[in-house]
């Protein structure tokens, strides 16, 4: 693989992929949902008016992480929405997940290190899925 296969990305797909999983974090992160459970497990609060990077590096990770996901959709062949799912796991489970386990086993910064673990890394697995099930579908 190399980085030619970005000129064969579908963009748009990717746009719409990075949008759904960026959206599904501001439903995850409500204080409603799993906000207020996140904060408590990471030891710290958001503030009532965050800066604009609180929102634009999050979108950035999330464009990142679905440009990646699909140039392994591409180089892969996983071009359906069966397929979409099975890379969304592979790469929420097995990458995404697997970090941030280790991270959260060695802080000790954290109050409930496992709690912030598994809301985080949920996030990233589902976000994943949606992202790579998107590029899957329309590829």
């Amino acid at each position: 693989m190399s980085f030619d296969v970005l000129g064969d990305l579908n963009w748009l797909a990717v746009i719409v992929a990075t949008i759904a999983y960026f959206a599904l974090g501001a439903i995850w992160y409500a204080p409603a949902v799993f906000g207020n459970t996140w904060m408590r497990a990471g030891g710290f609060e958001v503030p009532e008016q965050p800066q604009a990077a609180f929102y634009v590096v999050p979108f950035l990770t999330c464009l990142l992480a679905t440009i990646v996901v699909g140039m392994l959709a591409f180089a892969t062949g996983s071009d359906t929405l069966g397929e979409g799912i099975v890379l969304g796991l592979l790469t929420g489970v097995g990458i995404a997940f697997s970090a941030l386990l280790v991270t959260g086993f060695f802080d000790p910064q954290k109050p409930q290190a496992m709690v912030w673990v598994a809301i985080v890394s949920g996030y990233h697995v589902v976000g994943l899925v949606i992202a790579a099930s998107i590029l899957g579908a329309w590829t």
